[in-house]
């Protein structure tokens, strides 16, 4: 492990060079890269120097040790080498989850797909909860939405809703959303006063740049339409809604939600860079069964994720067997206990595999 920090920091090093280079310095492309190499394994090198740095007060404390002391001195020593050591292995373990593979998505913003699958009403009733226990987390964090395209129920409810969430390092916490959603709870249309189950899929796709996904305008069809919706005076009137079909893989984006057909179609255009960034991710994951298999599931749109049971006040994450009673929290946007037990469970996963 330690020659592989070694390794780390030299390349820190390196880098530094480099980014004082006037030729790198005016190549755009080599600094923002070369930039963001250094930004991510800048941790883990301030980590690991402090590891070296408190190792050798330690060596320098045991070898004291070996003189002649008085003993209040000897017990001073010997207190400040068990803080050391406590301090040490502290470190140790950080440095182990910081040399875990990255996520090479995880600094990215978010786009968000929640759409009402089993259950009719209820279902999309239950997307909008959903919808609106995200926005409330992604608010907390210091993130900003907008939403890109909504198709309401007019109760509340959303058939589908898709929408962006921006902030640094959003996708590395929603994307243990990725599944479906099962909801338990007596729809307030029921009489009888019966329990329904229903069910919401979210999808979490991290935003794609022009450098990462190769889009080319003649392999995408734009048709324009008027927008539908509940009021307004553009609706109906212009054609401000913008559908994209991007030929090669089938992939279709709409966007109504601004008056303006150039912003919708730049918002159509993220989300269609995203999905079909999504899809060729996708076709190259499905190569490592292994990595398909972690603790936290596959990410697998199909896959039952989590229960919401409103009789009970119970959310029960399924992948990882963890039951909270505090739902109305959670739906709330009070997140942070589901997904640091999901984290440290993948992080968890990941060590293993890198001691095997």
């Amino acid at each position: 492990m330690f020659d592989r920090l070694q390794a780390v920091e030299d390349r820190y090093e390196k880098l530094n060079e480099l980014l004082s280079d006037p030729e790198i310095v005016n190549n755009p492309g080599k600094l923002r890269d070369y930039s963001k190499e250094q930004s991510d394994i800048q941790d883990t090198v301030l980590v690991y120097r402090e590891y070296k740095e408190s190792k050798e007060q330690y060596e320098e404390a045991k070898e004291m040790l070996e003189e002649k002391l008085d003993a209040d001195m000897r017990e001073m020593v010997k207190e400040e080498m068990g803080e050391l050591e406590e301090k040490l292995e502290q470190l140790e373990d950080q440095l182990k989850i910081l040399l875990i593979p990255k996520d090479p998505n995880d600094d990215k913003n978010v786009i968000m797909e929640i759409r009402g699958a089993a259950g009719g009403d209820e279902a999309a009733l239950f997307a909008g909860d959903l919808y609106r226990m995200y926005s409330r987390y992604a608010e907390a964090q210091g993130w900003k939405t907008e939403v890109i395209e909504a198709h309401s129920t007019g109760l509340g409810g959303y058939k589908e809703i898709i929408f962006m969430i921006n902030g640094k390092g959003a996708f590395s916490k929603m994307k243990y959303e990725n599944g479906a959603h099962r909801v338990q709870r007596v729809p307030e249309t029921e009489s009888g006063g019966r329990i329904h189950t229903s069910t919401s899929t979210v999808a979490c796709l991290p935003e794609a740049e022009d450098v990462e996904v190769d889009i080319h305008e003649k392999d995408i069809r734009v048709d324009t339409f008027a927008s539908s919706g509940p009021g307004g005076q553009s609706v109906n009137t212009t054609m401000s809604a913008v559908r994209l079909t991007h030929v090669p893989t089938g992939t279709v984006v709409s966007c109504q939600d601004e008056k303006s057909q150039i912003k919708n179609k730049e918002k159509a255009m993220k989300v269609l860079r995203a999905r079909v960034y999504d899809k060729f991710q996708q076709e190259a994951q499905a190569e490592y069964d292994a990595q398909r298999k972690s603790a936290v599931g596959s990410g697998d749109r199909s896959e039952r994720i989590r229960t919401y049971n409103f009789p009970q006040n119970r959310v029960t994450d399924h992948r990882i067997g963890l039951t909270i009673q505090k739902l109305d929290q959670i739906l709330e946007g009070k997140l942070d206990e589901v997904l640091d037990a999901l984290i440290m469970e993948e992080q968890s996963s990941k060590l293993e595999n890198l001691q095997d």
